[in-house]
This record gives structure tokens, C-alpha cells and sequence, in this order.
């Protein structure tokens, strides 16, 4: 069992490390590169084409479980997951309105619902437990979307958006009272993940997420979220704090970085989602000028929180 476990990593893998290449190379044939701006962070070759390569790697493992009758996770999950990652990928090449784009994420966050993952027991926060269907319906159709949103405000600089997200996910698992019904659907991700390290801090020629890679990922963490807030999910005795302080000590850069940055455009006259440099790792990376010293940092950071909040509660 451990050595076939062992061959499917290798393989998803080598699967990844192929579709990032290949993406990539299509990418670059096509003229669909990364334009600099006065936003950019990077003034080399680079696609955004790791989203569409990670949700290929993973829908290529999943098809081969499927086609052998093995459910090694619920594959539903893909549906929604692969409609974002679709949608992201059409905002990468040809720029979608923004409206457009939060509709679809809504129609996203309506299919994740039907597939009954719904928040409808606030777990006493504010005096209050159940709520009812029409309320929880629209309360997690607000999460969702502001999750989706804050994983894509995150993605500015290399390996950030890919660092929280995979600590999230690790921490997800670690807490766990068992192993989780997402706990294959995890490793198949941090592994297709990996080879985007490679790529995201190249010199030259490099892999961005692309809108495809972090509204894949943002939809991911909902759905993490949404679990970790129903009864599927129970937090091992020596670590159980309140479920939703959890959430927020694990996820507490992006729940920050996009509360402050819609705040900020909105007190200034601007949408929350118009693009700017004054995110928090924008800040930071201005003082430290390289982007793995910055990604280290607001890891680390994100880490220490959890940790501080454990002792706190």
C-alpha cells in the first residue's frame, strides 16, 4: 500500500512537472504572456499558466481513480473548482469584466452549497447556532466569494499565494481529530503544486497562478473552509479552540490583507476590486526588495499566529 501510495506521487508529480512545461510553451507560441506594467513585479518572460497546469495534473490523476472505480475523494469538487479555474483562465488571456467574473463566482459558490457544504450553525458567535436556510445560504455565498477574492488579492509576488495556501492546507490536516475526506484531494494538490516553486522563481521564462491558478486555489480553501465548519470536521482535544477563531488563525493574512485593501479603495472612491500595489506584501516587499525573503516572512508570520492563538485560547 505504501509503495503503490509512493508511485502515485511520483507519478502525479511528473504529471504536474509536464503540464507546466507544456502549458507553458503553448503559452508563449500563442503570444499569451504577461504584460508589465506599473503593477507588475517582474520585468522577465512569464505566463500565467500554473493554474490551468495544477488543475490539469490533478484532473488527470482523478480521471484514472475514476475510470478504476476507486473514489479516493469526492469528486464533485471538481466541478465548481474547474468552472473557476475555466473562468480565471479566460480573465488571464482576454481580461473579463470584473462583474462578470464575481457572477460566476456566486454561481460557484450556489453549486458548492448544492453539494452540501453550507454554513447554517454559527457556533454561538454573537449568542447565535442556527440560522436559517435563506440566511446561510447567502452568509456562504459571502464567505466563499470573499475567500476566492482574498487567495487572488494574495497572488502578487512568487510562491506567496502557493505558500499560504499549502500551509493552510497542512494545517488543515495536522488539526484533524482523523484523517479527512479531503486528505487524498491534499496531497495530490501540494504535490502538483510543487514544481510551480520551480517555475515561479525562475530568472527568466517564469510560471505565474495566473486568475486560472488563484481562483482554483480560493475555491479549494472554501471548500476546506466550509468543511472545517460542518460536523465532518472535528479539531484534535489538545488544539480545540472555537471553530471559527480557527479558521481566521490559519487564514489570518488574506482575511487581513483583503479587508484592509477593499477598506482602503473603497475610502478612496475606488472598487475593491481594482488592482494596486498596496498590499501588505507590496509594503514589505519594498523594504525587502526580493520576493522569497517576503513570502518567508508572511509564511512564518501566518504560522506564529496560529501558534499564538493556541496558547491564547
Amino acid at each position: 500500500m505504501i509503495e503503490s501510495f509512493s508511485i502515485l506521487l511520483i507519478i502525479t508529480l511528473l504529471i504536474s512537472t509536464i503540464s507546466f512545461i507544456s502549458f507553458q510553451k503553448y503559452f508563449i507560441s500563442k503570444g499569451y504572456v504577461d504584460k508589465t506594467n506599473h503593477r507588475s513585479s517582474h520585468d522577465v518572460v512569464a505566463t500565467r499558466s500554473g493554474g490551468i497546469a495544477i488543475l490539469l495534473s490533478i484532473f488527470i490523476v482523478s480521471i484514472y481513480f475514476y475510470l478504476v472505480r476507486i473514489e479516493i475523494y469526492d469528486f464533485s469538487i471538481l466541478v465548481p473548482l474547474t468552472l473557476l479555474s475555466l473562468v480565471g483562465l479566460y480573465d488571464d488571456i482576454n481580461k473579463l469584466d470584473f462583474k462578470l467574473k464575481f457572477l460566476f463566482q456566486v454561481v460557484v459558490a450556489k453549486i458548492i452549497i448544492d453539494n452540501g457544504l453550507i454554513i447554517d450553525n454559527l457556533h454561538g458567535v454573537f449568542g447565535v447556532y442556527e440560522i436559517s436556510r435563506i440566511v446561510a445560504q447567502l452568509l456562504t455565498i459571502f464567505i466563499i466569494v470573499a475567500i476566492i477574492n482574498s487567495i487572488n488579492f494574495i497572488d502578487g509576488i512568487d510562491g506567496l499565494a502557493i505558500s499560504i495556501v499549502g500551509l493552510f492546507i497542512v494545517l488543515f490536516e495536522f488539526f484533524s481529530i482523523k484523517t479527512t475526506p479531503l486528505y487524498n484531494f491534499s496531497i495530490i494538490l501540494l504535490i502538483s503544486i510543487l514544481p510551480l516553486y520551480y517555475f515561479n522563481f525562475k530568472k527568466k521564462n517564469k510560471i505565474f497562478l495566473g486568475d486560472s491558478g488563484s481562483m482554483f486555489l480560493g475555491g479549494i480553501i472554501s471548500i476546506y473552509v466550509l468543511t472545517i465548519l460542518s460536523n465532518l470536521y472535528i479539531i484534535k482535544p489538545e488544539f480545540d479552540i472555537h471553530k471559527i477563531i480557527f479558521v481566521i488563525s490559519i487564514l489570518v493574512y488574506p482575511i487581513v490583507d483583503i479587508i484592509r485593501i477593499s477598506f482602503k479603495r473603497i475610502l478612496s472612491g475606488k472598487s475593491p476590486f481594482e488592482a494596486d500595489k498596496n498590499h501588505i506584501h507590496h509594503i514589505i516587499l519594498n523594504k525587502l526588495k526580493i520576493h522569497s525573503y517576503t513570502t518567508m516572512v508572511l509564511v512564518f508570520t501566518s504560522l506564529l499566529f496560529t501558534i499564538f492563538t493556541q496558547l491564547l485560547f
